[in-house]
């Protein structure tokens, strides 16, 4: 990882000063850096012994981040881990422009891998995240949306990112299509697990502790697993507050819906949701090599569940 960081901060030279301000900002902003972990921990649980790993864990980071800047500009959020996000500090043009200049970087340096099936994964791996952003946006204020839709925008938006990152690993390593196909549904169930945790935590967290602000979905109108399965398993007057709340999008209502969600068990039965997926993470490399990037791998999996933050 320090070697990705120290790459990271090479390829976010521009001669364009605000360029470098924004970019910088946002990649020094802390988060788990998650996707390019797995990148690492792929190709080493499959034994790579070269160097383009580095480069494809930077190269996933920064499609992260591009994705992070345009998601905080359709959002309005204004904090993200604990800090002011780009937008509120340098606006929303900026934060946009510099977006597209971290997806064009990322794409330069997926040419230097030169290996076209590794550009065609993380190439459909972006196509497909724009696609999820479309869809959530397309479902805000839906208080029908039901979990199979739900799952579907976070499929695209969230888990396929982690997907392709796992992919990657088999594809540098040259396995076989269904040590690949096991990879990639390793990546696609851990992100998934990943994101439900969060929207969890968004009804069960402290603002602290997670590093946005609490009700941010609800004051956007998304509807998530938690306020899913309080609609369902809630009282009617429970699912009513819910409701009425997405439709509506607004912060204020925050309280009521706080106590519908964590007292109809809501909460119990998204973590549930968020378990299976782990589990099927699991069960995606149990076949693999038993090395320490492996086992890094499945504690990944459990780490990915039982987290507050």
């Amino acid at each position: 990882m320090q070697a990705v960081d120290a790459l990271i901060r090479d390829r976010l030279h521009s001669e364009v000063v605000l360029v470098r301000q924004v970019a910088e900002y946002i990649i020094s902003s802390g988060g788990k850096r998650l996707r390019p972990i797995l990148t690492l921990l792929s190709a080493k649980a499959l034994g790579y012994e070269g160097q383009h790993h580095i480069e494809l864990a930077a190269v996933v980071e920064f499609i992260h981040t591009a994705t992070l800047l345009h998601d905080d500009v359709v959002d309005e959020s204004s904090l993200r881990r604990g800090r002011d996000t780009a937008n509120a500090l340098f606006g929303n043009a900026a934060s946009v422009l510099v977006g597209d200049f971290l997806y064009s970087r990322a794409f330069q340096m997926m040419v230097g891998v030169n290996d076209m099936r590794v550009m065609q994964v993380l190439a459909d791996a972006t196509n497909v995240i724009a696609e999820g952003e479309v869809l959530q946006l397309m479902n805000i204020g839906d208080a029908e949306l039901d979990e199979s839709a739900y799952l579907k925008v976070i499929r695209y938006k969230t888990a396929k990112l982690f997907e392709a990152a796992a992919r990657l690993g088999a594809l540098l390593t040259q396995q076989d299509e269904q040590t690949e196909t096991a990879m990639a549904s390793y990546g696609m169930h851990l992100g998934t697990a990943f994101q439900i945790v969060d929207d969890v935590l968004d009804y069960s967290g402290e603002a602290a502790e997670i590093g946005k602000n609490l009700g941010d979905d609800l004051a956007e109108g998304k509807c998530t697993l938690p306020l899913i399965h309080a609609m369902r398993l809630g009282t009617p007057e429970q699912a009513q507050v819910v409701r009425d709340a997405i439709v509506h999008a607004q912060r204020e209502n925050f309280p009521a819906v706080l106590a519908a969600v964590q007292g109809s068990g809501a909460l119990a039965a998204a973590l549930s949701a968020a378990r299976a997926e782990a589990q099927l993470a699991l069960d995606a490399i149990a076949s693999l090599p038993d090395n320490p990037a492996s086992q890094a791998l499945r504690a990944l999996a459990r780490v990915a569940v039982e987290r507050n933050s």
